[in-house]
């Protein structure tokens, strides 16, 4: 009993420090963009990525973003909450669900009305309004993915499965922050900044769900 208590107080350890090192990494990023500082990686990445621009990759990349839209999450969560409550049956789960993904939604709110960084205007394929950082598509994709493969990673009981699951959810995660760069609606800074705070507050609230309920997802 007690090496299992040990090993769960640690894993919970884990999730905060995994979550605190997210934050700072933010805040790093953060501090650029709050000083108006030019980040070097982001035109360099928007100059190769939309060097790639043809029309399969537009109509992609469109379709990408348009998952990642308020819209078509809204629509997903939907699905993914009636999944897990009629087919696998979880309860307390669903709370950690909306939990994160409300959060993620205020949490990015608060920030981008801290910052107010304007979107970049170098080469747009459409058209968006408000600020620019941290991207809201980025962060509701890695909040939506990353929680999901969180609650359905104990159902899996191969490591090919799980491995597949990673996959999936780190490609759809991928493509529609990358979506955000080439469409020309975000810098990659946008991106990697929403990664980071979706990140950190997803990890957090696991941790808590794992506290208050005793237990770990493995």
């Amino acid at each position: 009993m007690n090496r299992t208590r040990l090993y769960h107080n640690t894993r919970i350890s884990r999730l905060w420090i995994s979550s605190l090192l997210c934050i700072l990494a933010f805040a790093g990023i953060a501090a650029l963009v709050a000083a108006n500082k030019e980040i070097g990686f982001d035109m360099a990445v928007i100059t190769w990525i939309q060097g790639l621009e043809g029309p399969v990759l537009t109509e992609a990349a469109k379709g990408f973003t348009f998952v990642g839209s308020t819209s078509a999450v809204i629509v997903l969560c939907a699905v993914i909450l009636l999944f897990l409550y009629v087919v696998l049956r979880h309860r307390r789960e669903l709370l950690l669900f909306m939990s994160v993904l409300l959060g993620t939604e205020l949490w990015n709110l608060l920030l981008k009305h801290s910052f107010k960084r304007v979107r970049p205007d170098i080469h747009r394929l459409i058209e968006i309004s408000g600020y620019s950082f941290p991207s809201g598509h980025s962060m509701a994709a890695f909040s939506l993915y990353g929680i999901l493969t969180y609650l359905l990673w104990r159902h899996i009981p191969s490591a090919a499965g799980r491995v597949l699951l990673l996959a999936v959810s780190g490609a759809m995660i991928l493509c529609i922050g990358l979506s955000r760069i080439y469409l020309g609606v975000h810098y990659p800074s946008d991106v990697l900044g929403g990664f980071l705070a979706s990140c950190a507050w997803m990890l957090f609230a696991i941790g808590i769900y794992e506290l208050r309920n005793g237990r770990s997802a493995s």
